[in-house]
C-alpha cells in the first residue's frame, strides 16, 4: 500500500503540492497528468526518498521493491544485455559470490549459491533480458555491442529495459515512451498491462494511458485528485465535475450579488441594520467557489502559404539511403495540396529517412525529386530542438527570420505558443525540453508552410501541448507527412497511411488497430517462415488444379487444413520437446540427489550438472512459451476459419 497523507511539497519556495490525500492499495497502474512544472516528477522523488514533504507524509509497505526509471545513463563500454541484466542487483550479487566461492573451493557454498540463482530465476536471466531488449527495437546482431555505441536515444531505450528487467513491486516510469517508435510502444504496453506490481506511470500520450492505466492521478492548481478508470474516463468525470462546478460559482455568485444589493438598500436604515448587518457576516462566511477557467493556455494556428503548386513534391523511382546502403528503392510517390499521410513501418525501416529525402536534406541515390515552384517546406526533425540558439530568446529566434516585424505582432504569435510575459525574452537555455519544442513549433509555423513534414513532433509536448498541436493540424490547409507514436495525433490529423517496410513505400489499406493487427501478422510471419513457404507452395497448386463449385470447395477446406497444419506441427513439436526436456530434467536431478556428488573431488562434475540443469531449465521454459503461443494461435486461426465460412 502506498499512502498520501495531507501532504504537501515546496520547490525553490514555490508551492506544488498542498494537501495531497490518497491512498494506492493494490496492483494498481495510475497514470500521472498535469502541466509541465505542477510537481509530477516531484512525487516520484518522495517515493523515492529523494525528497522530504514539507508537510504531511507519504507511507509505504515495508520491503516494497520499487524500479525507476532514471532519465540520465553514462555511455558506457559495457555491453548492452550485461547493462540490462545489472538491474537485478540481486542476482548479479549472487553470481558474484558464486564466482567467489568456486575460486576459494567452497563447495557446499557453491550448490546453496546455485540454488539461490535458480530461484532468483537467474538460468533465464540473459534470454529474458535479450527479449526486452529486441521488443523496444533493438537487432539481435546489436545485444553484445557496447552501450556507447548507441545514441541517447537509444541509450533510454536500454534503461527502459533495464528498468522493466529489475524485480519490482513498484514501478515508477518518467515518459517511457518519448524515445520510442510506434512498434516499440505498442510492444510496451502490452508489457505494461500484463505487469503485476503497482505501476505509477508519468505520460501525455493519451492512448497508451487509455491502454495501461486503470486510474488517473491529476496534478492541478497544487492539487492532486485520483479518478478511478483510464484517461477518457478521467477526462469525462473531470468534465462533469468543472461543469457542476462552474454551476455553483454561478449560483454563489448570484447570492452574493443579491446579498449585496439588500446590504447596500438597508444599511444606513435603523429598522434594518441588524438584517443589512447579519447579511455581511454572511457573506464573510460564505466560501468563495472558483470559476472554471479555460483549460489550455495554448491556442495557435499553422497558417498555410497562399501559393500552392500541383502536385507540390514529387518522388519518382527513388532510392533512398546512405552510400552503398540503400534502405528504400523505387520509391514513387505524390504529394498534393491538402494531403494528410501518416508513416508506419516497423523500426528501422526508413520512415525518418524517407522524411529527410523529401525534404531535400538526403539526396538521393538513384531517381527523380521533382519540387513544386510554389513549395514551402516546414520540417519538425526529432533533434530540431539540437538547432536552437541556446543563448538567444524566442523573440529573438522570431526576430531574426522576420526584423520587419513589430515587437506586438511577434508577441502575440509567441503567446499562442505559451510563451507570454518575461518568458519571451528568456534564453532558451533556461527552457524545459517541452519548452523547446514548443518554440520549434513555433518557427515552423512563424514561416507559413504548406507542406509540413513531421518526425515525431510531439516528443516533450505535454497533453495540453498536444492538443493544441492537432487542433492546429485539423486546421492546417496545407499537405502534412508525420511520423508519430501518438496514436490519438495521428488518428485526429491523418486521412491516409503509407507504410514504409521491406524497402519499399506503399499504400496501407487500413486504420491503426489494422496496423496492430499487421505488425502481430508480420512477427508470426517471421516465425514460422520456413513452414507457410511449403504451405502457400501447396495453397497454389491446389488453386490451378480447382474447377466449378464442387472443386473450390473441396479446395477451399483443403487450404485451411494447411493453414492449420503449421501452427499444429508448431504445437507438437513444443509439445514433444517439452516432454523431451523434462525426461532430461528427471535424469539429471537423480543425478544431483548423489549426497557423493558434493565432495570436493567430484566438484567439476557437480559444476557440470548444475550447469545443465539450468540450462535445461531455460529451454524448458522457451518450450512451454512456444507451446502456448502455438495452442493459442491455432485456436484464433480455428475461429477465424469457422467464421469466414
Amino acid at each position: 500500500m502506498i499512502a498520501f497523507r495531507q501532504l504537501a511539497l515546496q520547490r525553490g519556495g514555490t508551492p506544488l503540492i498542498e494537501s495531497a490525500d490518497f491512498t494506492l492499495s493494490g496492483p494498481q497502474k495510475v497514470g500521472i497528468v498535469g502541466a509541465n512544472g505542477a510537481g509530477k516528477s516531484s512525487l516520484f522523488s518522495l517515493l523515492l526518498g529523494e525528497l522530504s514533504p514539507d508537510q504531511g507524509e507519504v507511507g509505504i509497505d515495508p520491503g516494497t521493491r520499487i524500479a525507476h526509471m532514471a532519465q540520465e545513463i553514462e555511455a558506457l563500454d559495457q555491453g548492452v544485455t550485461d547493462y540490462v541484466l545489472d538491474g537485478d542487483g540481486e542476482l548479479r550479487r549472487t553470481e558474484a559470490a558464486l564466482a567467489r566461492a568456486r575460486a576459494a573451493e567452497e563447495h557446499e557454498r557453491e550448490a546453496q549459491l546455485h540454488g539461490e540463482i535458480e530461484a532468483l530465476d537467474g538460468y533465464t536471466a540473459r534470454p529474458r533480458a535479450e527479449q526486452l531488449l529486441v521488443g523496444l527495437g533493438f537487432a539481435q546482431a546489436d545485444l553484445d555491442r557496447p552501450l556507447a555505441d548507441f545514441s541517447g536515444g537509444w541509450r533510454m531505450r536500454a534503461n527502459l529495459a533495464r528498468t522493466l528487467f529489475m524485480p519490482s513491486d513498484l514501478m515508477l516510469l518518467d515518459e517511457p515512451t518519448n524515445h520510442l517508435d510506434l512498434d516499440a510502444l505498442l510492444w510496451l504496453e502490452q508489457w505494461l498491462v500484463r505487469y503485476d506490481g503497482t505501476l505509477m506511470l508519468i505520460s501525455h500520450d493519451r492512448d497508451f494511458l487509455d491502454a495501461v492505466c486503470d486510474h488517473v492521478a491529476h496534478f492541478e492548481s497544487r492539487r492532486v485528485t485520483l479518478y478511478r478508470g483510464n484517461y477518457t474516463t478521467f477526462e469525462r468525470t473531470r468534465a462533469e465535475r468543472l461543469a457542476q462546478q462552474q454551476a455553483e460559482h454561478e449560483k454563489q455568485q448570484a447570492r452574493r450579488a443579491e446579498i449585496e444589493r439588500f446590504v447596500e438598500r438597508f444599511r444606513a436604515k435603523a429598522t434594518k441594520a441588524r438584517q443589512a448587518q447579519s447579511r455581511l457576516k454572511m457573506l464573510e462566511r460564505m466560501e468563495e467557489t472558483a470559476p472554471v477557467r479555460a483549460s489550455s493556455q495554448f491556442q495557435f494556428t499553422l497558417p498555410a502559404a497562399e501559393k500552392v503548386s500541383n502536385p507540390l513534391l514529387a518522388l519518382d523511382r527513388a532510392v533512398i539511403g546512405y552510400a552503398d546502403a540503400p534502405l528504400l528503392e523505387g520509391v514513387r510517390l505524390s504529394l498534393e495540396p491538402g494531403s494528410r499521410i501518416g508513416l508506419l513501418g516497423p523500426n528501422g525501416a526508413g520512415k525518418s529517412t524517407l522524411i529527410k529525402a523529401l525534404t531535400g536534406a538526403l539526396p538521393l541515390l538513384a531517381g527523380s525529386r521533382v519540387e513544386g515552384e510554389h513549395l514551402a517546406i516546414g520540417y519538425f526533425a526529432q533533434h530540431q530542438l539540437d538547432s536552437l540558439d541556446m543563448q538567444a530568446t524566442p523573440y529573438a529566434h522570431v526576430q531574426r527570420r522576420s526584423p520587419q516585424a513589430s515587437e506586438q505582432v511577434i508577441c502575440n504569435f509567441l503567446g499562442g505558443f505559451g510563451f507570454r510575459g518575461d518568458d519571451v525574452f528568456a534564453t532558451v537555455e533556461r527552457f524545459s525540453g517541452g519548452e523547446k519544442a514548443r518554440l520549434a513549433l513555433a518557427l515552423i509555423a512563424w514561416h507559413r508552410p504548406n507542406l509540413l513534414l513531421l518526425d515525431e513532433p510531439t516528443n516533450h509536448l505535454d497533453l495540453e501541448m498536444r492538443e493544441a498541436l492537432v487542433d492546429a493540424l485539423t486546421t492546417f490547409e496545407g499537405a502534412v507527412v508525420i511520423v508519430s507514436h501518438d496514436r490519438h495525433l495521428l488518428r485526429a490529423s491523418v486521412d491516409d497511411f503509407w507504410c514504409v517496410a521491406d524497402g519499399t513505400v506503399t499504400h496501407f489499406d487500413g486504420d491503426l488497430d489494422d496496423y496492430r493487427a499487421w505488425l502481430k501478422a508480420r512477427v508470426e510471419r517471421a516465425r514460422r517462415q520456413p513452414e507457410e513457404t511449403a504451405a502457400d507452395s501447396d495453397n497454389a497448386g491446389n488453386a490451378r488444379e480447382g474447377r466449378g463449385d464442387r472443386r473450390a470447395a473441396r479446395q477451399a477446406a483443403a487450404e485451411r487444413r494447411e493453414q492449420l497444419k503449421p501452427l499444429r506441427k508448431r504445437r507438437d513439436q513444443a509439445e514433444k520437446a517439452v516432454n523431451r526436456i523434462q525426461q532430461q530434467l528427471d535424469e539429471l536431478e537423480q543425478q544431483l540427489a548423489d549426497p557423493g556428488l558434493y565432495e570436493a573431488e567430484r566438484k567439476e562434475e557437480m559444476t557440470r550438472l548444475l550447469r545443465e540443469q539450468g540450462e535445461l531449465r531455460a529451454q524448458l521454459d522457451e518450450q512451454e512459451q512456444a507451446w502456448l503461443d502455438a495452442e493459442e494461435a491455432l485456436e484464433n486461426l480455428e475461429a477465424e476459419l469457422a467464421a469466414s465460412q
